[in-house]
């Protein structure tokens, strides 16, 4: 683990060059599975990062919230040549939901991992770039140099990775537990002890072998273009993978995005969702709750002024867009303390929920629902992990949630949650979902 620190000139040595116009993931044919991907393929931003340049851990929230600040400071990089201006990252990783736990399945990924990979390709307008990354030192630019020139010799000019094709999945996961907890969550909100809360469960997922991930990759992208793919492999070979819709903060400069998106169901009955006086209500708190955990880091704050649709392929949500400008010297460590873990994946009043969530939910939910992305200089995005699952192996075990309020049914956030589960399972290869 490399510990964070400051050199004259900068930290660690990079160079670009420039790449056949191909698919970022086309370099899995040549230096295999990626160590770290990340794609929005409605914006046009897709990046795999193979290798380790370096890596930092963080153990606590105030340790994640320093190395959050570290990594976006704008000295850590001195680049041969002119730096990149659409690089996302190049620091990538994520960290725990919360520090309750004890899965020993989630211990590599550590409460908060960020790796700085050793290649970094991603696409740059109509074409393709490629970035090595070396320590500060003597020989460092050689490094650079030489690790480039192999990159550019072995890369491929087209994406041609193999499809195995869908496998029967075995699943696991205890619809009577699981709505005996919202049936709990729903007698504790009926008393007034919360307002809301996010349940979420697991499914145990066996295969008949191991998961091809960058298949897994290719499906997820394809199938959820509104979505964020991505990949975060640990030093076990674990790997944490998803298609989430939810930005929890992007930050570029002083200007910030973000949204609330709360609120779902199946995509035929999304024309009803606005009128759904539950989901309305489990949406304007997630709102509520965002616009006054931003006031105190802002100078201007607004939001959309009605929720719009967000129709995805298994399921559609209300979703609310907010933007910002951050006040001086708020960056995304600041934003990620205020707003993590928002009503959306926790709960509110949110002290309470957590204390429920310890008490009943019966998971560890490791990374899922936390916060995952990229960090750099003045910039970040930190996406809300959700639709995700851990996956070593022929094993994998996947994340769905529900916001229990007053009026939920256990019988139909169960259906909500069998239907999230879809595009994890799709993308596994389960030609029977």
């Amino acid at each position: 683990m490399t510990t964070l620190g400051r050199a004259d000139g900068g930290r660690w040595v990079a160079g670009t060059m420039s790449l056949p116009a191909v698919d970022p993931l086309a370099g899995a044919e040549v230096l295999g599975e990626p160590s770290v991907y990340w794609e929005r393929p409605l914006a046009g931003e897709a990046m795999a990062g193979w290798g380790e340049a370096a890596s930092v851990e963080a153990a606590t929230g105030a340790r994640a919230q320093a190395v959050l600040r570290e990594l976006s400071a704008p000295d850590s990089v001195r680049w041969l040549g002119e730096a990149p201006s659409a690089l996302p990252g190049p620091w990538f990783g994520g960290m725990r939901f919360s520090t309750a736990g004890g899965d020993s399945g989630w211990g590599a990924f550590g409460f908060g991992r960020w790796t700085l990979p050793e290649v970094v390709v991603w696409r740059e307008g109509p074409g393709l770039m490629a970035a090595a990354f070396a320590p500060e030192g003597p020989g460092a630019e050689d490094v650079v140099r030489s690790v480039l020139a192999r990159v550019g010799g072995v890369f491929p000019t087209g994406f041609r990775h193999a499809r195995n094709g869908a496998q029967a999945l075995r699943l696991a996961s205890s619809r009577p537990d699981f709505e005996g907890r919202v049936e709990r969550a729903v007698e504790t909100i009926n008393t007034g002890g919360l307002q809301k809360v996010v349940l979420a469960r697991a499914v145990e997922v066996e295969g008949e072998h191991s998961f091809d991930r960058v298949e897994v990759l290719a499906r997820l992208r394809e199938q959820n273009p509104r979505c964020a793919t991505f990949l975060f492999r640990a030093p076990d070979g674990a790997a944490f993978v998803g298609a989430t819709p939810e930005t929890l903060c992007r930050v570029e400069g002083r200007h910030l995005e973000t949204e609330a998106l709360a609120g779902s169901s199946a995509p035929a009955l999304a024309g009803a969702l606005g009128g759904s006086d539950k989901d309305c209500r489990e949406h304007e708190a997630v709102v509520r709750y965002i616009l006054r955990a931003l006031k105190p880091l802002t100078e201007r704050l607004e939001a959309d002024a009605e929720p719009a649709l967000l129709t995805l392929k298994n399921v559609a949500h209300l979703r609310t867009g907010i933007r910002a400008e951050l006040r001086e010297g708020v960056g995304v460590a600041e934003l990620v303390a205020a707003l993590h873990p928002t009503p959306a994946v926790g709960g509110t009043p949110r002290e309470r929920a957590l204390e429920f969530l310890v008490e009943h939910e019966a998971l560890d939910r490791g990374w899922y629902a936390g916060p995952v992305g990229w960090v750099g200089p003045g910039r970040a995005h930190q996406m809300v992990a959700l639709r995700s699952a851990r996956i070593k192996g022929s094993q994998a075990r996947l994340f769905v949630g529900a916001g229990i309020v007053a009026g939920s049914s256990a019988e139909a956030e169960w259906r909500e949650t069998e239907m999230k589960s879809q595009a994890m399972l799709r993308a596994l290869g389960g030609g029977h979902v």
